[in-house]
This record gives structure tokens, sequence and C-alpha cells, in this order.
């Protein structure tokens, strides 16, 4: 929206959050769970008013757009709070809806103490477990970013921590050698690494939580991180019948322009040309 601003200083620009804050920086979620980032307020990038005051953008929150009518060039928009909906039309559409958690089937998914971090409300909620139950032991389910982010910041509360990943080394994107150097840090810090691992159940035994594998491994603790992964939120693009790619990622051109002309798509939702091999991919990351 500040760079729609930035290119045009006359264009009608409305953003649409479905959440109460805009800008917060996710990528330090997890340090503000382990205090590295010590007060909340500095992981808000911005306000809303602020934003409205700088850019002239009318941002309305606790508003999710729910469908895309292309015919007629309009929104559905669902008020969060009210309940109620109303439309509103459009010329271009800047899609950013982002990825959400992978929540996968595992029998006991949805016991209490185990967790997905992807917003501040999610943060807080992990937050408070740390700071007032004191878990001793945490399992974190996945080796990628957010699932290292987290253990890092867990053992610096003093959490005994262990990483759940079923491939043979955390961090895939990197070569074999270089994954090495990481886990010989994990292990200088104390973390237990489980590779070839998949999780098949989550269990309450006595107050704490049993983590299972289809290996055989039984995993006791106080409490579960799960970052295995995300998928791309597109469902509005997927009704509104924009092409996708295999994994359900929003197909894309060099201009980020959608397979509807006036239909633009960023961020972890959509799918690029990987720069190196020419072919298609998704990254989670700030670059897309």
């Amino acid at each position: 929206a500040a760079r729609a601003r930035r290119l045009n200083e006359r264009a009608n620009i409305i953003l649409f959050e479905r959440g109460e804050q805009i800008s917060f920086a996710n990528c330090g979620l997890p340090y503000y769970i382990g205090g590295v980032i010590e007060e909340r307020k500095h992981l808000l990038v911005t306000t809303r008013e602020a934003f409205m005051k700088r850019y002239k953008v009318d941002v309305k929150i606790n508003s999710e757009v729910v469908k895309i009518d292309r015919d007629k060039k309009q929104v559905e928009v669902l008020d969060l709070r009210s309940g109620g909906s109303y439309t509103e039309t459009y010329d271009k559409i800047i899609l950013a809806p982002g990825a959400e958690p992978l929540r996968p089937p595992i029998p006991g998914i949805g016991l209490p103490g185990i967790f997905h971090l992807r917003t501040i409300p999610d943060s807080d909620r992990i937050k408070a477990i740390v700071d007032t139950s004191r878990p001793k032991a945490a399992v974190v389910v996945g080796g990628g970013f957010i699932g290292l982010e987290m253990a890092e910041n867990l053992v610096l509360k003093g959490i005994k921590t262990t990483i759940v990943e079923m491939a043979d080394q955390v961090m895939t994107p990197l070569d074999p050698e270089m994954a090495a150097i990481v886990h010989a840090h994990l292990r200088d810090e104390g973390v237990t690494v489980e590779f070839g691992q998949r999780v098949e159940s989550f269990h309450e035994a006595e107050g704490r939580l049993l983590v299972r594998t289809a290996q055989g491994k039984s995993l006791e603790c106080d409490m579960v991180i799960s970052a295995i992964g995300v998928a791309p939120e597109n469902k509005v693009a997927k009704d509104a019948g924009l092409e996708l790619g295999p994994r359900g990622h929003i197909r894309v051109d060099a201009g980020m322009t959608t397979s509807d002309p006036d239909i633009f798509a960023v961020g972890d939702v959509v799918e690029i040309r990987d720069v190196v091999t020419g072919l298609p991919t998704s990254v989670a990351l700030a670059g897309p």
C-alpha cells in the first residue's frame, strides 16, 4: 500500500486487514517470546492511525475480504466485529494474504500446550506460558526458520529444548555441509535434535505432553511448538478462479501480475520463478 501510494499520489487506496494490527515485525515474534525484544510495542512497525495519516490510505482493520467478483469488479468484505458484510468496488487489487501454519490432522494436535506462531496474539499466548508456567522442557516440531528461532529463544529462557525433524538435517534449503555447522551450534547450546522422525500423535500424560513419532520415539515435555511449515492462504484467489501452482500458490509474472491483469499478488502466497533454476518456486521470505 505504501509503495502504491509512492507511485501514485492521487489513487484512492483501501487496505483491508482482518487482524487488529498492521505492519508488525513477524520475524521478531520468537525474539519477543525469548526476551531479546523486550517490549511488545517494538514489534509494531507502524500503527493504523500513523499509516493513514502519512500515506493517505484508508485502513480497515478487523475486515476480511471473503470474495472477489471479477465480473462486477468488486470485493465482499466481512466486518469481523459486527458480523455484517458489504461490497467495495475496485480498479486494481493487490493480494497479500500470506501463508498460514500447516495444521496436519495429527491425533491430539488440538491439545492445550501445543502452539503455532504466526501473529502477535500467537506470541502473546506462548509468552504467557513461558513466563508464568515456567515449562522445563519443550519440543519444537520442524527445523526450519521458525523452528530454529523458537528453539533459540526457548533455550534463552532456560527451557530444555528438543527439535523433531523429519529430514536428516535442519534448514533443508542449505547444503548438508552448511547444515552441519548449524547442527554443531545446536549441540553446543544444549539442543537435542531428533532427525528422521515424523510425529505420529500427541497425548496428555499426568499434566504433561507426550510426543510420539512413527519411528517409535516418545518425548515428554511441557509445551510443543508446531513449526512444520506453511501453506498459502489462497481461498479467495482460488474461488475467484485465479491460476494457482501445484502447491496452491498464486501464479504471478515478473511484475507480480496474476492470471487476471487487474489483480496482483505478493508475499508468501505467490509462486515466483527461481532466478537460479528458472523453475517455479515459493519463497516464504521478504523477496516476493
